[in-house]
């Protein structure tokens, strides 16, 4: 070893050398789990947060989002301080919800306001899989629930970005029972003519697909979103045969009718423009 060669000579004292293996500052690079090969964090930030290598989606939350889609310094955020209890008395779960708030700095898995694209003002949700993996209970339900009805009074097309495991089963019946709230919601913002384009983000799955991720006027998602209901092998017990290539995927989806458009995320901001001034929403508010 390299310490051998800097020993003191016989009869004087030896003093111990501690050699420490270098280390980078955590946060400096990451591992993509697409490719496995190590990226600096900042060359994915700089590259809509996608592995400059192999071009995987990570996984992003509000705080990286609105600024990618909305116009600088446009977005206002609506009933921010909206959380939910603990109604089935679930143990650990509150403590748990504590935790997830201050380790986040969201208050639940979906943030919600207003914001304009391309100068048209909008309501815009946005939901996190860093918050209990963006699951829907009761303070998700009613904070989507408030936002599209706001925005059938103040008649704003929705734009939502759908990120979830599906229903809290912490809340059991009472998170199911957002499925029919938020899809009422919908029905009447549709009732009066106005657009609403739920975006599928990888998870898109259980309750929130079944309810209000695909009842959209038209339905957009990002490259290999997985999208569903149960789980690939949950299904494959349950029918017992083997599922297609690519299943669940929003390619797979785009080639079966459910999905819309596929859109990179460099291009969401451009294309949720046109899609708003095709539709009417032309005028710019003041």
């Amino acid at each position: 070893m390299l310490k051998e060669h800097f020993k003191k000579p016989a009869g004087e004292a030896e003093t111990e050398i501690s050699y420490e293996k270098p280390q980078a500052p955590d946060g400096l690079f990451q591992k993509c789990d697409g490719c496995g090969k190590i990226v600096l964090q900042e060359d994915i930030e700089n590259n809509w947060y996608c592995c400059p290598k192999c071009g995987r989606y990570y996984r992003i939350g509000a705080r990286e989002r609105i600024p990618m889609i909305a116009d600088e310094n446009t977005f206002q955020e609506w009933d921010s301080g909206l959380t939910g209890g603990n109604p089935l008395q679930f143990e650990g779960y509150e403590e748990k919800l504590d935790t997830l708030r201050k380790s986040t700095g969201y208050a639940e898995a979906v943030v919600m306001g207003e914001a304009r694209i391309c100068g048209m003002r909008i309501a815009l949700g946005v939901m996190s899989a860093e918050f209990l993996m963006g699951s829907m209970g009761t303070a998700v339900g009613e904070k989507i629930t408030r936002m599209i009805g706001r925005a059938t009074a103040e008649r704003l097309p929705v734009v939502l970005f759908c990120c979830s495991g599906g229903a809290r089963m912490q809340e059991g019946i009472f998170s199911l029972m957002q499925m029919a709230r938020t899809a009422q919601a919908i029905k009447e913002h549709d009732e009066a003519g106005l657009l609403y384009i739920p975006v599928l983000t990888d998870p898109t799955t259980g309750g929130v697909t079944a309810s209000f991720a695909m009842l959209g006027d038209v339905i957009l998602a990002e490259p290999g979103a997985l999208i569903g209901f149960a789980g690939p092998r949950v299904i494959r017990q349950t029918i017992g045969q083997k599922l297609p290539q690519g299943f669940q995927s929003a390619e797979y989806l785009l080639k079966h009718g459910f999905v819309d458009r596929i859109v990179r995320r460099e291009r969401l901001r451009s294309t949720l423009g046109i899609l708003l001034r095709s539709s009417g929403y032309g005028r710019k508010e003041s």
